[in-house]
């Protein structure tokens, strides 16, 4: 099964081989969740939803969850049990650490990295025309926000492998809600997330309207906004403030290792995302 479903991706090289494999991985792990029952208790979204249910043209690397409702106990751990069983039945081979952190968030977080095993199995038997020496890591990270922002929706999507399954996912106004919040507020000194704004061009492209009072909720409970409200006019000035302060040369860069068509990026400027903003749809 593992073979096919890494000849369905039909990598050319090394790097589009692990980029395949995290995918894969991905979705067995949302496979594990399923059967634990995860999903009566938290929703998928983020950049891997968004690849996954609704075809973003990128890689993305972690899985974020959010609880349905606020719980500062809430565990992954009885969770991670039955992904570790989904790995095992389709013949790979996993290590789970819980991550340890030195003081208190609302995100509750798990690595999941491949072993030898897993790399073997999967790279060397399936694809060695490329006669790959080197195994990769491949790993990915669990995030469940425990503290999230209410309310917002969510629907039931279908994925297909490695079995037919239902994932309880925020609905793309949501979704598109809070990646503006992440681009608008991500508390990084020195570094931009090129990803934040690939994923506004595509919502944006797309036409899908952003939820203008989820992000209005995240934006209060993150304390970057004060005021009950933010109007749409507020929201484009924020925008637009971001759109001409950053870096764009540092947001191609970043961008770069998760897309298969870097030609897409030529057009990226200031003036590009000022005039794509023109288009940008709001759900009040």
């Amino acid at each position: 099964m593992i073979k096919e479903w890494l000849d369905s991706y039909q990598p050319q090289n090394q790097y589009s081989a692990e980029n395949a494999l995290r995918e894969i991985m991905q979705e067995v792990a949302l496979a594990g969740l399923y059967r634990a029952h995860f999903f009566k208790y938290a929703a998928f979204y983020g950049g891997t939803a968004l690849r996954i249910f609704h075809g973003l043209n990128r890689f993305s690397e972690d899985l974020d969850f959010s609880l349905l409702a606020k719980n500062p106990e809430f565990k992954m751990h009885p969770f991670l049990q039955h992904v570790e069983q989904e790995f095992d039945s389709v013949g790979l081979k996993v290590s789970i650490a819980q991550k340890q952190k030195s003081f208190k968030t609302a995100v509750d977080s798990a690595f999941l990295k491949s072993e030898t095993l897993w790399s073997e199995l999967v790279l060397e038997n399936t694809i060695p025309q490329l006669n790959l020496k080197v195994k990769p890591s491949i790993k990915i990270k669990l995030e469940v926000d425990t503290h999230p922002a209410l309310p917002f929706e969510t629907e039931q999507l279908l994925l297909l492998k490695p079995f037919s399954f239902y994932v309880n996912c925020f609905t793309l106004p949501d979704l598109f809600a809070g990646k503006m919040h992440a681009l608008l507020f991500r508390k990084w000194k020195n570094r931009v997330k090129g990803r934040d704004w690939y994923d506004m061009e595509w919502y944006i492209r797309k036409g899908v309207p952003l939820n203008l009072q989820h992000f209005t909720q995240r934006a209060k409970e993150s304390g970057d906004w004060s005021k009950d409200t933010v109007t749409v006019s507020e929201l484009r000035d924020m925008l637009a403030e971001k759109i001409t302060s950053v870096n764009m040369e540092q947001v191609k860069v970043d961008v770069l290792p998760f897309i298969q068509k870097p030609l897409d990026l030529q057009i990226w400027s200031p003036q590009y995302f000022l005039d794509l903003m023109n288009h940008l749809k709001v759900k009040e």
